[in-house]
């Protein structure tokens, strides 16, 4: 078997990619509903709803612990890294981009007219809360389900 059919046979695999595709694919269309823009950069970008991040740590934890059990170290490991990723997405992201939002605006009028001002820092790059409560459910659903079927 080649890398990428073995990695596909893998269940808890396909749950943690699986709910990572689906949460990237999910923000398009929920962005164009609650702002009627299309903008198809949210299936590569970072941040928005519901977060890429937890959907993929949480399923991959959730699938570790149906798969191997719960009192397991592999599912304690897979446990604390998950958390450790939704608290920066949470945390330490999202407040890099307030950062990032009010340095644009000291720019955009400080420096209006200068090479610095043309290029704005990318403001989207943490989670609310809700965001992060969104992938993670959507993580935890996709390994049920993956950890059922296969």
């Amino acid at each position: 078997m080649t890398l990428l059919a073995d990695l596909w046979a893998n269940p808890i695999f396909v749950a943690a990619f699986g709910a990572w595709g689906i949460a990237q694919v999910i923000k398009v269309p929920l962005r164009y509903l609650t702002h009627r823009e299309l903008d198809w950069s949210l299936l590569i970008s970072s941040g928005g709803m519901p977060s890429s991040h937890a959907a993929l740590v949480i399923g991959a934890s959730l699938a570790i612990g149906l798969q191997e059990g719960f009192r397991t170290p592999l599912f304690a490991l897979a446990f604390v890294l998950a958390m450790v990723v939704v608290y920066d997405a949470m945390g330490v992201r999202r407040h890099a981009g307030d950062h990032a939002r009010v340095l644009n605006l000291m720019i955009d009028e400080l420096l209006t007219g200068h090479p610095l001002a043309e290029k704005e820092l990318k403001e989207v790059l943490g989670h609310t809360p809700r965001e992060v409560l969104g992938g993670g459910l959507l993580g935890a659903t996709m390994a049920y389900l993956v950890m059922r079927v296969l």
